[in-house]
């Protein structure tokens, strides 16, 4: 049964010390889980940014992003199976973005599961559109390739505006 709603919550930067409750709500989440390396490892690059919710002081939401030049590249989302439906995404996905706009970057680009009809919903909200399919991504299932242009320009900034009321 999820969460009908939350608490005092806090989106803050992702630290060493947030790995364990992550890596755990990952095994939870993924059938294929990154590994507590590879989360310390994001964590040390300088181009990376990435962010946990915190409710009632447990971890039950976590996102990531790497910047390359010009484009931003949403890495990982999840949140707590309990939370969903909270309108928890959507607050890290705007803070993703602003960050990406924040560093100059010009486009957002993510893969998806097919499968994940909700978070593709969230993704076309930001603008979000599908560019291609990269087969067998996942462990058995293909991932949708999605694109977001021009995140600087005067449509998006107003698509944004638009969503701010509602995060």
């Amino acid at each position: 049964m999820g969460r009908s709603s939350i608490g005092v919550m806090e989106i803050r930067p992702m630290t060493v010390d947030d790995v364990p409750a992550v890596l755990a709500l990952e095994e939870r989440v993924y059938p294929e889980p990154w590994t507590e390396g590879v989360f310390r490892d994001e964590l040390a690059q300088p181009n990376r940014v990435y962010l946990t919710v915190i409710d009632d002081d447990e971890i039950i939401g976590y996102a990531g992003m790497m910047i390359v030049f010009e484009d931003a590249h949403i890495t990982t989302m999840s949140v707590a199976p309990e939370a969903r439906g909270t309108g928890i995404a959507q607050k890290m996905m705007m803070r993703l973005v602003d960050t990406a706009i924040a560093s100059e970057a010009e486009h957002l680009t993510l893969e998806v599961r097919m499968s994940n009809e909700a978070a593709q919903a969230l993704y076309r909200k930001f603008g979000f559109a599908p560019v291609g399919v990269r087969k067998d991504y996942y462990l058995n299932e293909d991932a949708l390739i999605m694109w977001a242009s021009d995140i600087n320009g005067a449509d998006y900034q107003e698509r944004l505006l638009g969503m701010r009321g509602e995060t």
